[in-house]
């Protein structure tokens, strides 16, 4: 049997430093890609010969993954598909609204990719360069024309809630912006202020408060249940059949491979990562063992971030006992001030939540 797991390859460069990003990147130039994409490439070919590893999914994130070029991408897919099969995978790459061109897209597409995951957040101008984005809204439709023209047929947008200055009034701008561009995923991420990055330094009142930003959040869920983009985890939404399925992979507490400078893994009941030092990986440096992976309460943390949630069937399937009682106790009067849902199939948490989920899990998994 084909141990199957998920691909991931991070590409940590970027032409600039976006205002909130707290991920690992750097700039390059055409060198250090090559470079880069060489210490990959033997990355891939360490874990992949006789690994016995399969992988169904492959995601190519940042960084601006774009920046390699489809040459590039297409000289890693190759290795990939030698080492890891990719029959009937969801190849994904995350792509700058500034940094691709129809004909980029086509190559992309030869080479292999059949998934996007365009960097559009918001589609007011504005907001972008408050962000410190690149890009403008102008940009976002243009991408999304020539990579439909390109053949793409899955293309998923990124959007965020919750930037300073935001309203529901500017952010229904951008909820018209996504209709018209019909993507058939799109993740929509409340913006969290990460320590060090230039949007830590400014006031708080410049960032829109809790009530606003629980506005925010249910605005933007039912605008896009309105467009036929169900949800399914806190911050994705997917048109049926189109439900990221490496990501998912993530939330179900499967194995995946990270290759890249702050990439994790978790492969045969270990995480591992590569820290966040470019020049470390580019001279073949091991990554760095992390602690034990894929116990109930991990399982737990993931399977809440799902609309689904935590079922009788899978917890029996992987752990061989129903969901514990004490979970169950704990979720009645959550269940009760309308935060979860507890009945026969398992435990869930609805919208209202979602926005409070790190102290619902605390809860319910408290010693």
């Amino acid at each position: 049997m084909p141990h199957w797991i998920g691909l991931y390859l991070h590409v940590p460069f970027c032409l600039r430093k976006c205002s909130y990003c707290d991920f690992y990147s750097c700039k390059g130039n055409n060198d250090l890609y090559d470079k880069y994409t060489s210490a990959l490439l033997a990355a891939l070919g360490r874990y992949g010969e006789g690994g016995g590893y399969e992988a169904d999914t492959c995601y190519f994130g940042g960084g601006t993954p774009s920046l390699l070029g489809p040459k590039r991408v297409g000289t890693l897919l190759a290795a990939a598909e030698k080492y890891f099969g990719l029959n009937a995978a969801e190849i994904t790459l995350e792509v700058n609204p500034a940094t691709a061109s129809f004909g980029d897209f086509q190559g992309y597409r030869a080479a292999g990719v059949n998934r996007l995951s365009i960097g559009m957040q918001t589609g007011v101008d504005e907001d972008l360069a408050s962000l410190g984005r690149l890009h403008t809204a102008i940009d976002t439709v243009r991408a999304v024309k020539e990579a439909r023209r390109a053949g793409f047929e899955n293309l998923s947008l990124d959007l965020m809630l919750g930037i300073p200055g935001q309203t529901e009034e500017s952010l229904g701008k951008t909820l018209s912006l996504v209709k018209q561009l019909s993507p058939e995923h799109v993740s929509a991420y409340l913006l969290k202020i990460e320590a060090g990055t230039p949007f830590s330094l400014r006031p708080a009142d410049e960032f829109p408060g809790e009530e606003a930003q629980v506005a925010l959040y249910q605005s933007a869920c039912r605008g896009l249940e309105r467009m036929g983009l169900a949800q399914y985890e806190i911050s994705n939404f997917a048109k049926p059949g189109f439900a990221s399925r490496h990501n998912l992979k993530y939330w179900n507490g499967e194995e995946y491979l990270g290759l890249g400078p702050a990439a994790h893994s978790f492969l045969n009941g270990r995480r591992f990562f590569y820290p966040r030092d470019l020049e470390g990986f580019l001279s073949g440096e091991p990554p760095v063992e992390d602690a034990a992976g894929g116990d109930f309460e991990e399982y737990v943390l993931l399977r809440l971030r799902l609309v689904e949630g935590l079922t009788e069937e899978g917890v029996l399937a992987r752990f061989g006992h129903p969901i514990p009682e004490r979970l169950r106790r704990r979720a009645k009067p959550l269940s009760a001030a309308g935060l979860m849902e507890e009945d026969n199939r398992g435990l869930r948490l609805t919208r209202d939540g979602f926005l409070v989920s790190n102290e619902i899990l605390a809860r319910l998994l408290a010693e």
